[in-house]
């Protein structure tokens, strides 16, 4: 006869839950979307639908950010904010406002992407520098570079076709922005799932050694997970770029701790091997929430700060000590 648990009746709840670590990010979100709400009076569905597009920009980076930290042992680019802001910078100068130059930059910025992303995995791969050192290294040349880039910078126009993209909405009330996102989260999940690469990929964060024993080229499918982090960073400088109107030095320095915590709030493992897509969307959501949460109760810029950098160490630090169980 099955011996019944009557210590933690819950326990089988919470195991049936534990298959959707997402689940905690929707209900947060739906919390803190509850709170805003009545501080402002009303429930808006138009309300909702802005914080979701905002989430966006920080899905496309963090999903990049997901395929660094799946490849396990404490992998972390900690490059993606400046990429963000050179992609920013490089698509507005390139394009100097005209539709006509797109077609030039766009290639040029996946280009410098796919670049950083090679030179990243370069130094860990090759050269040994433990992820979190190269990826800030290479964050401080990047900064060099926007600040070079930045001193005859005197382009004020974005391209008319991607503001068109990120303010456009289907059947003027879905923003085209989450579709486009939706597509990259469920192309990522199928990689992940059905594909020779993704198994490789959640293989080598399980265990590497493992993974080279049993034919799994290692270091080709790290240096690929750093490049494609690489290239949707550029891409959501393109957007963003698109969406603040143009480029500005710092324009990503938010996006660097927020898309690790986006990826680990919707359920990554941050000790690798087990990767959430969909869960990475809803971290994003819950983090753009907390935000708009704290700017609503009139909390100071630099206490917003303080208490999104005590959630992510939080976070962070619960992550760990899940992942050592």
């Amino acid at each position: 006869m099955k011996k019944i648990d009557t210590l933690n009746p819950w326990k089988t709840e919470l195991k049936a839950l534990s298959r959707y670590p997402w689940i905690w990010a929707v209900l947060g979100s739906i919390i803190l979307f509850i709170l805003l709400s009545v501080f402002a009076g009303k429930f808006s569905m138009e309300s909702f639908i802005t914080l979701a597009t905002s989430a966006t920009f920080l899905t496309i980076v963090a999903t990049g950010q997901m395929l660094v930290i799946t490849t396990g042992e404490g992998a972390i680019d900690l490059s993606v904010s400046t990429v963000i802001t050179l992609s920013a910078f490089y698509t507005t100068g390139i394009a100097n406002g005209s539709n006509g130059n797109l077609w030039l930059a766009i290639p040029a910025v996946l280009l410098t992407g796919v670049v950083i992303g090679l030179v990243n995995s370069f130094l860990i791969l090759e050269l040994k520098i433990p992820a979190i050192i190269a990826t800030l290294g290479m964050n401080y040349i990047i900064s060099t570079l926007i600040l070079l880039y930045n001193k005859n910078f005197r382009v004020f126009d974005v391209a008319p076709f991607l503001t068109s993209v990120v303010r456009y909405k289907i059947f003027d009330f879905i923003p085209l922005m989450i579709i486009i996102t939706l597509v990259i989260i469920i192309g990522y999940d199928f990689l992940l799932r059905k594909t020779r690469f993704g198994k490789s990929l959640l293989a080598v964060g399980q265990n590497r050694e493992a993974a080279a024993l049993a034919g799994i080229q290692v270091k080709i499918t790290q240096m690929i997970a750093y490049v494609m982090c690489s290239v949707l960073a550029a891409i959501s400088g393109i957007f963003i770029s698109a969406r603040v109107g143009g480029a500005f030095y710092g324009l990503g320095d938010s996006y660097q701790m927020q898309s690790i915590a986006s990826v680990v709030v919707g359920g990554t493992l941050i000790s690798g091997g087990k990767a959430v897509p969909i869960g990475t969307y809803f971290g994003a959501l819950f983090l753009i929430m907390l935000t708009t949460a704290m700017q609503v109760a009139g909390l100071k810029f630099g206490m917003q700060n303080v208490i999104t950098g005590l959630f992510i160490v939080a976070v962070l630090f619960l992550a760990s000590k899940q992942s050592q169980q």
